[in-house]
């Protein structure tokens, strides 16, 4: 699915800014490898892009979690091998650069600078739409049947997980999950609130579950999503629809006890962090989660930062070392300890995408997954 353009006006089953087309796909370069795409997800970032909330170079492939059987390597790759399932990780990593080098691979300088560009962290574009190159999404494309990625993109997982299963772990499990054990570190014990029950929202419910934490309070204004909360891990649940922000506060400080231990904003939107900064006890952290836009500016009151030994922190696929944290993810889940399967809202093919982007807007979907021959 190529995006021609993006601010299209909603609803995208009339713009139809993504469109299925045919392209042609070069072949893996040196550390390089080709998919046959499995499943892939429709997350917010893919449509941050399509409104244009985000901007990258379009014509683009889209798609950035998602899962598939490798069917050929270019040189010099060795971890996987023709056959094998695998699992997309949205930030490829070179290995060597200031964050890498420091163990953080999500941070990875050569990564964000491919992202910008459209482009493989090899620098390339494999897709193509006759003779001009088709640029590539946070290293993935996956809303097609077959794509390129870097070696650092793609994480074995058992052969026997069901791709519909498999595509969630590349960007939601990843980014919920780990801002609650990996950013924030919850430990057993610890209250826990998080705003905003999309996918990743629901991914650090788990999390925040699976860490131990108690009480653990979801917040979003869909009734549907909140009772979604409560079955895969929240202890309490907070419709804040039609209420005013202190009292949605309010509310979450009483269940926790005075303000919550470890407060997740995972809407991407400044008034609902101050929210969820203002539910946060003393000593407590507020994480950021959800990707604002790039204009977006933050105003909170500093004292508390001293005053309270408050902390802010910005989590990013939530501080994921995709290698070491897919494998363990998908482990748990195979357990029953991560019912990260809830959060599939629909299944449907590649043609249905500019609908899935509506459903994901109006906020009636938390992932919808893509077959490509479906």
């Amino acid at each position: 699915m190529v995006l021609e353009r993006t601010g299209a006006a909603p609803p995208y089953a009339d713009s139809r800014p993504l469109v299925v087309t045919a392209l042609h796909l070069a072949p893996p370069g040196p550390g390089e490898v080709l998919l046959r795409v499995g499943a892939a997800s429709v997350c917010h970032s893919d449509l941050s892009v399509v409104s244009g909330a985000r901007p990258r170079p379009v014509p683009m492939l889209l798609g950035h979690e998602g899962c598939g059987v490798v069917e050929e390597v270019g040189p010099g790759v060795e971890h996987v091998r023709p056959g094998q399932a695998v699992v997309l990780s949205f930030v490829p990593s070179c290995g060597t650069c200031r964050a890498c080098a420091a163990g953080r691979p999500a941070l990875c300088e050569a990564a964000d600078a491919a992202a910008r560009a459209g482009t493989l962290l090899t620098g390339s574009r494999p897709a193509s739409r006759d003779g001009a190159p088709v640029h590539v999404h946070l290293g993935a494309s996956v809303f097609a049947e077959r794509t390129v990625v870097h070696a650092s993109s793609v994480v074995p997982v058992p052969d026997d997980l069901a791709p519909v299963d498999a595509t969630l772990f590349g960007c939601a499990t990843l980014t919920g999950v780990g801002a609650v054990l990996r950013t924030a570190a919850a430990r057993p014990g610890d209250s826990a609130a998080v705003f905003g029950l999309g996918g990743v929202g629901l991914a650090a419910v788990m999390g925040a579950a699976l860490a131990g934490c108690s009480p653990v309070v979801a917040v979003d204004r869909v009734p549907e999503k909140v009772a979604l909360a409560l079955e895969v891990g929240a202890s309490h649940g907070v419709l804040a629809a039609g209420r005013e922000p202190e009292d949605v506060v309010a509310q979450v400080r009483e269940l926790t006890g005075g303000g919550a231990d470890h407060a997740f904003e995972v809407v991407g939107a400044p008034a609902v962090f101050a929210q969820a900064y203002a539910a946060t006890g003393r000593g407590g952290t507020t994480v950021a989660v959800g990707l604002p836009g790039p204009d977006a500016e933050l105003r909170l009151p500093a004292v508390g930062l001293v005053a309270q030994e408050r902390r802010v922190l910005g989590s990013y696929m939530g501080s994921a070392v995709p290698a070491r944290d897919v494998p363990r993810y998908v482990a748990l889940f195979r357990a029953g300890r991560l019912p990260v399967d809830r959060l599939r809202s629909g299944v449907l093919g590649l043609d249905g995408v500019n609908e899935a982007m509506d459903a994901l807007a109006a906020g009636t979907a938390v992932r919808q997954v893509l077959l490509p021959g479906g």
